[in-house]
């Protein structure tokens, strides 16, 4: 099984991408938060990868983090959720905030998801929910959940620092750095955005 690609970044889009590995091109499934950390074409790229064998095909999904591999995993073994719609979770919202929608039963914010209606929801709270709080894997989701408001915070000042013309690799690379020097107290979304426009503008 392919566990992870590196290689240059021939094309992407929105829901793939194509990496060139000494020549062989491997196209691979994405989720949204993962289009957003791809290099420009012809940059080098690293990929997690889920390898998925079916019976007419081998479809390879591809992640920026282990956290965003590890809930897909979690997400296509509840019943009902194949790849497309686990695809479709990961888009939508980050893996904390999902993470902290699930352990809340919060029902209305995950049947927004593309895809996910009430009944999926709620199956999504009732299977995932334990896995989710629990040790091994589901540790990288307890820590994600716990900084679940910050990464909202940070999301939402990307988009704004995006509106006002900044470009997306610096706007990540601003916002992680103060997310790594702030007291949490201090990361909201008002700080976050004053500072890094600071920052971005020197």
């Amino acid at each position: 099984m392919i566990a992870r690609l590196t290689g240059i970044l021939a094309e992407s889009s929105f829901s793939s991408c194509v990496i060139d590995v000494h020549g062989v091109g491997y196209e691979v499934a994405i989720p949204l938060s993962t289009f957003d950390k791809l290099p420009h074409p012809g940059g080098e790229v690293q990929l997690l990868i889920h390898t998925q064998v079916r019976e007419d095909a081998i479809v390879l999904f591809g992640f920026a983090t282990l956290e965003e591999r590890e809930l897909f995993r979690q997400l296509i073994n509840v019943s009902g959720i194949g790849g497309k719609l686990a695809l479709n979770v990961l888009s939508a919202m980050p893996v904390g905030t999902f993470c902290s929608a699930v352990a809340s039963g919060d029902i209305k914010a995950l049947s927004r998801i593309g895809g996910v209606g009430k009944r999926t929801a709620e199956r999504l709270v009732v299977e995932l929910r334990d896995k989710l709080a629990s040790g091994g894997p589901g540790s990288i989701f307890a820590t994600a959940a716990d900084s679940a408001p910050e990464l909202a915070a940070a999301s939402d000042a990307a988009l704004a620092l995006e509106q006002l013309g900044f470009k997306r690799d610096a706007i990540d690379k601003t916002l992680k750095t103060l997310l790594a020097e702030l007291p949490k107290a201090e990361q909201t979304v008002d700080t976050l955005l004053r500072q890094a426009i600071t920052r971005l503008n020197f």
